[in-house]
């Protein structure tokens, strides 16, 4: 019921941004149903405009837009999640353990942190793959790893101003275990801040992967990828066609949907501490 009424109240950007989501997370899901054709299916002429049997037209190969676009979806928006619930999970939980243990265990984990972000973000995701390949799982764990240390960075700062609160002494007195007081202190109070990076960092992803794509080391053909798509279709810009501009569109209206929920969620954590 509190969620119910959080959403009732919630301003008219938070609103678009959410339908914005449900539409690519729908499109995601239910790509088979809503493509008209398979995914890698030619069915017409190059960069032919819209029409009744194409109703974006055809790409640089003769494919569906709209195909392309809806299985673009589920794949680009399924790896960017993938990356972003890994890189959470480890980054939270070396941040916890840090700043919950100091010492050398904050150290030792701040300092390798600190070697991996000392490396231009891209420079060194291009440098991986192109030496260890572009398949889907070493993306997800290149992106992966390299996302963890800004989680990280977050999890630690939070951790720490909770980890001085009196109820976590107590805890520790009461004999709880070091799982436990992360699992049940301090999550919980940190899960505001970390919900909302959550949305940031998704979006970092998913623009990450999309520009790794259209540089040719993110994604690769024939499955579907909004970053690719842009890249393989620019040259129909020089002819006036729109092709490239859907995905590129699709790319920035997901990023603005998510956005304007992380903005509303921020506002709302913060009015809520203030109470």
């Amino acid at each position: 019921m509190t969620a119910i009424k959080l959403l009732k109240k919630s301003p008219a950007s938070a609103r678009i941004g959410m339908i914005i989501i449900l539409l690519n997370l729908l499109a995601m899901i239910l790509a088979p149903v809503i493509a008209p054709y398979p995914e890698t299916a030619v069915v017409g002429d190059v960069w032919v405009t819209s029409s009744a049997e194409n109703l974006l037209g055809t790409d640089q190969l003769g494919r569906d837009m709209l195909t392309r676009l809806a299985y673009g979806a589920r794949n680009t928006i399924t790896i960017a999640l993938l990356i972003t619930l890994i890189s959470f999970t480890v980054g939270a939980a070396c941040g916890f353990l840090a700043a919950t243990l100091k010492g050398w265990t904050d150290q030792v984990i701040s300092r390798i942190v600190d070697i991996i972000m000392a490396f231009p973000t891209l420079i060194f995701a291009l440098m991986v793959l192109s030496v260890m390949g572009t398949a889907i799982p070493v993306l997800v764990v290149v992106i992966a790893i390299l996302d963890s240390t800004r989680v990280y960075r977050l999890a630690r700062a939070v951790a720490m101003d909770i980890e001085v609160m009196e109820f976590i002494e107590v805890a520790r007195l009461r004999g709880e275990k070091l799982w436990w007081i992360m699992r049940r202190e301090i999550l919980p109070n940190a899960m505001p801040p970390l919900i909302a990076e959550f949305g940031l960092r998704f979006c970092f992803v998913f623009l990450f992967i999309s520009a790794l794509s259209f540089l040719g080391l993110g994604i690769q053909p024939p499955t579907a990828d909004w970053g690719s798509m842009v890249r393989e279709n620019a040259g129909a810009i020089t002819f006036g066609i729109l092709t490239p501009l859907y995905p590129a569109a699709a790319i920035a209206v997901l990023t603005i949907g998510v956005n304007l929920v992380v903005d509303w969620f921020l506002h709302q954590s913060s009015r809520l501490r203030n109470h």
